[in-house]
């Protein structure tokens, strides 16, 4: 054992410990199934803040997109300002008006939040069936987790993966939302950290008198590789090799910032929705110093040329290259943490569709089962964590195989959500009267169904634009059938009524 295996031994054997103990603190507090998902709904805006960039900002941010980078250069990024562009403009659309229409529906998760909304429960239980998707936004962690041991501390790929995914689940299985907070916070800070450091050592290691010589010297270095690497797009990649491309990766990551359900769960939680502009400012501020970790893959394509095999690893490359051994140990920690800090919320969204939106929702609520509350409360508890150990086999079993980037992995899981609820969000939020529950049911189908033709037809090779675009679609026919299937109803608060 080298020295920088034993100093990550160390450490996250230190980190894992720290984030079990939170895991049993948020136990304590986890009563009934509206703790495990939500916290109770008395959550604070800072807290709720980090959870909600640590759960925005997966460990692509440290491996899947730096490897982009690496593989295309300059015009990856465009992902910088698709995340920090699309991202908040998602989070503001609809975050205040989710949280001032769920002070009187109560529900918690996106399936139940719609269902209640549209009183239907097949927009529920679709709903709920279209978050599986995000089985596939798991498994990328686990990939991410697994190629850290792998690559640094010398284990097989199928010992890591097993460790990591034993990690994850053991913690959210025992504490819920509260636990995935409690670790979040802990795991954002050290992201931030992370990457305001790996941004300013290229500069550093780069130097050549000032930051514009120095840009100067990597962009010539990389257009000498190739000079596709240095162009505003680069034909080469699947996501940035057109303005339109660009066009449907923002897209795609306000419609994930919107209504992804790990991220739609944390706005439910908020105690007071006039904190709403508080927790985004958070969220902001730490993502920004967290996407500039995108620049990583450029130096690491700088120093390297393209003899990295595994672009997701250009990054641990460069790391473990270039900076001191307790750095580097520190920094591939933080990725394992960039890993869970998006899975945990992810278990937490999916075993909440099983819980509260089938078994509480549909089974117990249309009496199909008969029980009292406290012992469908009890149920569900068990329920939702029995459903964290399946999520994660499953998880675990589709990536035994590891795919050549674990970003597309991610993305499907994304793209899939967005294109069926999008519509539906929009609606519930800029519509002044509720239509038949047949026109976001429609909406949800139409543009799950878009999806698949664009992406898994090979129209659209891009995952993002595909989803964009079948998300845009989805939002179209909700927009036209909510005229043809009207449900007589009472206008509902307009926008400016919620400001």
């Amino acid at each position: 054992m080298n020295v920088l295996e034993l100093y990550i031994w160390i450490g996250m054997t230190i980190f894992v410990l720290i984030m079990i103990l939170l895991g049993y603190l948020g136990g304590r507090g986890t009563k009934n199934i509206d703790d495990f998902a939500i916290g109770g709904g008395q959550l604070g805006p800072v807290l709720l803040g980090l959870g909600f960039a640590a759960t925005y900002l997966s460990a692509a941010v440290f491996l899947g997109y730096p490897g982009w980078s690496y593989e295309w250069g300059y015009a990856n990024l465009w992902l910088m300002l698709a995340i920090f562009g699309g991202g908040p403009i998602g989070a503001l659309l609809v975050a205040k008006r989710v949280r001032k229409i769920n002070t009187k529906q109560k529900s918690l998760s996106l399936p139940d939040w719609l269902g209640d909304y549209y009183n239907s429960d097949i927009l529920r239980v679709g709903t709920a069936l279209l978050l599986l998707f995000n089985i596939f936004y798991i498994a990328a962690q686990f990939v991410a987790g697994a190629r850290v041991f792998e690559f640094t501390m010398g284990l097989s790929y199928h010992t890591a993966l097993t460790l990591i995914a034993a990690i994850v689940i053991v913690y959210v299985f025992i504490g819920g939302t509260l636990a995935d907070l409690y670790t979040d916070a802990v795991q954002i800070i050290m992201m931030t950290l992370a990457g305001i450091i790996i941004f300013i050592s290229g500069i550093v290691h780069f130097w050549e008198g000032s930051i514009t010589n120095t840009f100067e010297v990597i962009t010539e270095n990389l257009n000498a590789q190739n000079p596709n690497l240095v162009g505003i797009f680069n034909p080469e990649s699947p996501y940035f090799d057109s303005i339109s491309a660009v066009i449907g990766a923002i897209l795609i990551q306000a419609a994930f910032a919107a209504t992804a359900p790990q991220l739609f769960n944390k706005v439910l939680g908020l105690k007071n929705e006039k904190d709403i502009g508080k927790m985004i400012l958070v969220y902001v501020l730490v993502m920004f110093c967290c996407v500039v970790t995108l620049f990583g893959g450029i130096y690491s394509r700088a120093a390297f040329g393209d003899n990295i095999e595994v672009s997701d690893m250009a990054l641990i490359e460069y790391i473990i290259q270039f900076f001191p051994t307790i750095i580097s140990a520190f920094m591939l920690i933080v990725i394992l943490a960039a890993a869970l800090s998006t899975t945990d919320g992810l278990f937490v969204s999916i075993s909440t569709v099983f819980a509260n939106d089938i078994f509480l929702k549909v089974f117990v609520r249309r009496n199909i089962i008969k029980i009292n509350d406290k012992k469908a409360q009890q149920i569900a508890i068990r329920i939702s964590r029995l459903a964290v150990l399946a999520i994660g086999i499953v998880s675990y079993l589709i990536v035994l195989n590891p795919p050549k980037y674990m970003g597309d992995l991610l993305w499907i899981g994304v793209s899939g959500i967005a294109a069926g609820t999008v519509g539906p969000v929009l609606y519930a939020i800029f519509g002044k009267k509720k239509p038949s529950p047949r026109a976001a049911e429609l909406s949800m189908i139409i543009g799950l169904a878009s999806y698949f033709i664009l992406y898994f037809g090979k129209i659209e090779k891009s995952t993002m634009a595909a989803g964009a675009w079948a998300t845009l679609i989805g939002i179209a026919v909700m927009f036209i059938l909510a005229k043809y299937f009207k449900q007589p109803q009472l206008e509902i608060p307009s926008q400016k009524d919620a400001i």
